[in-house]
């Protein structure tokens, strides 16, 4: 169903409702601003541009979306795939990837694909966020020491290394403002849950640094002044070298922006006991990543922590996602200058926070305790995404799955040669019916698909002697592909070649038309296809008579 939620919490909205909403709209656009900001210096661009993301994108993610208490703006994953498109294309080709993102996740959800993105295997995700986690980490040591270093790596190893070399010009002043950051965020929901703590940290933060004149870091002395405005819209440079150039970091973006949303949309109905509309929020996704980058903004997503908060405070229409956004607007625009006086240190010891939060630890130790395929699936997600590149472990970490998925599989579909007596149809009086010497049934349990062709072949392979007919009992194969169709036409041309009848008993309605479609139907013959196994061996018997005879 494509239509947004807020026209449908119309029908009962109630005054009582509307300024919960708007209390719950203000509380997350103040807690909004700092991670804003957070998120927009760790990416690589300038504060300002989280700001514009956040209004921009988490207005329409609201107004459009199909999760009635979602919040959208720039989130911790899209950190690390922002930053190396910056370091490797420039803002510009940001704002290009981020456009071309937004216009597929637009195709995705008006193609109605917003459930395939259910079909991602659990490591993979805990893999590369607890990845993106550390990422983020690692990025923020040098604020959150306050040490002096021109430039940080963006190799892991290599960034951990320089900051090891510049730790001894440690800054004890922006340590002690990250400390106190990461216990205020940490411990204040014990004090109060309606004024968030990272607010609460912010402005000790600034006071202290301002009050004690601490020689620290902070926003106006690295990026200056804030605008107090929004942009103008601009739109970016299109054509087809660029599209190549940057479609792969947009593949990026889209799958993150898919997945970061329609997962918070899944944590949101459970904390409300309510139902989003998957293809509706992949289309708010889609119009929000076209508009930021207009806009000067970065990557835009569904936001869990946020949305929580929002949830917590009572906000239960998209009415607290918008007042969200008129709330981060107006403190644009009349608190914006003073944005400049928030240490970085400060921001590093919330993006500290963010991290931990993010790390999903319990889930990662919880993988690594269970399956052995599903652990090697999520440390190799994680060392990739730490050690080379996030969109390269995304790949590794999906074709590993399909792989661990297919041998499994393999093993769990079995070709056996049924001699003596075979068991009758489930709905028959005897269990068991014999079969006709010269006769050979073969029986499959589970899919047919390429994984399990070889192991068919090599079950017919290993009988030695040929007999005067086949069956092939079908009653256990759900599905099919392409290359079990092949195996069977090869199975039926060995027979064919060596004067073996072939019959088929069981086949299920969906793998007969599969059969059809093939072209094979016919090629078997049509009066060789049995409904059951007592009717095949019968037909067997009378092909041995008229054989003998």
């Amino acid at each position: 169903m494509l239509l947004p939620k807020l026209f449908t919490t119309l029908k009962d909205y109630s005054a009582g409702q509307f300024f919960k909403d708007i209390l719950a709209g203000i509380v997350v656009g103040i807690v909004a601003v700092p991670l804003a900001i957070a998120f927009s210096i760790a990416s690589g661009v300038s504060p300002d541009r989280g700001l514009v993301t956040a209004i921009v994108a988490g207005f329409l993610i609201s107004a459009l979306g199909g999760s009635r208490v979602q919040i959208g703006g720039p989130t911790g994953a899209f950190v690390v795939i922002v930053y190396g498109i910056v370091q490797q294309h420039g803002v510009d080709g940001l704002i290009t990837a981020t456009f071309i993102a937004g216009v597929l996740l637009l195709i995705l959800g008006f193609a109605g694909l917003g459930t395939v993105i259910k079909f991602v295997p659990h490591p993979v995700t805990v893999g590369f966020t607890s990845g993106i986690a550390v990422i983020i980490f690692s990025s923020q040591i040098k604020d959150f020491l306050g040490l002096q270093m021109e430039s940080v790596p963006a190799d892991f190893i290599e960034k951990i290394a320089a900051i090891f070399r510049a730790f001894p010009a440690l800054n004890p002043h922006a340590l002690a403002i990250a400390m106190e950051t990461v216990l205020i965020v940490a411990f204040w929901p014990r004090v109060s849950r309606k004024i968030p703590g990272s607010v609460i940290a912010l402005l000790l933060s600034v006071l202290a640094a301002q009050f004690f004149h601490w020689p620290v870091e902070t926003i106006g002395s690295r990026f200056g002044e804030l605008p107090a405005s929004l942009p103008r819209p601009v739109l970016p440079h299109l054509d087809f070298n660029r599209i190549q150039d940057l479609i792969q970091p947009a593949l990026v973006i889209t799958f993150l922006g898919a997945i970061e949303s329609l997962l918070s949309a899944v944590v949101a109905d459970g904390m409300i006991g309510g139902r989003h509309r998957s293809n509706m929020e992949l289309i708010a996704q889609g119009v929000a990543n076209i508009a930021s980058p207009i806009m000067g903004g970065i990557p835009a997503t569904g936001a869990i922590a946020r949305t929580a908060t929002n949830i917590k405070n009572g906000g239960r229409t998209p009415f607290a996602g918008i007042i969200h956004a008129i709330t981060l607007f107006l403190i644009v625009l009349c608190l914006g200058r003073w944005a400049k006086l928030i240490p970085l240190a400060c921001l590093a010891g919330i993006l500290a926070v963010v991290s931990y939060n993010m790390s999903e630890w319990r889930s990662f130790v919880a993988v690594t305790r269970g399956l052995k395929s599903g652990a090697v699936v999520l440390l190799v997600t994680f060392g990739v995404t730490v050690l080379f590149d996030l969109t390269v472990a995304i790949e590794i970490g999906m074709i590993l799955s399909v792989f661990i998925f297919m041998h499994r599989m393999s093993k769990a579909t079995k070709v056996r040669l049924l001699e003596g007596m075979v068991e009758k149809e489930e709905f028959s009086d005897l269990d068991k019916i014999k079969v006709p010497k010269g006769v050979e049934v073969y029986e499959i349990n589970g899919p047919l698909f390429f994984g399990i062709a070889h192991e068919f072949e090599e079950a017919v392979r290993a009988v030695a002697k040929m007999p005067k007919v086949r069956i092939l009992r079908l009653r256990h194969v759900p599905i099919i592909d392409t290359t079990g169709l092949e195996a069977l036409k090869e199975f039926y041309d060995k027979c064919h070649n060596s004067h073996v009848e072939l019959f088929f008993s069981g086949a299920q309605p969906q793998l007969l038309r599969a059969i059809k479609k093939y072209g094979l139907y016919e090629k078997f013959g049509t009066k060789n296809f049995f409904e059951t196994i007592e009717d095949a061996l019968e037909a067997a018997s009378r092909h041995l008579g008229a054989f003998q005879g």
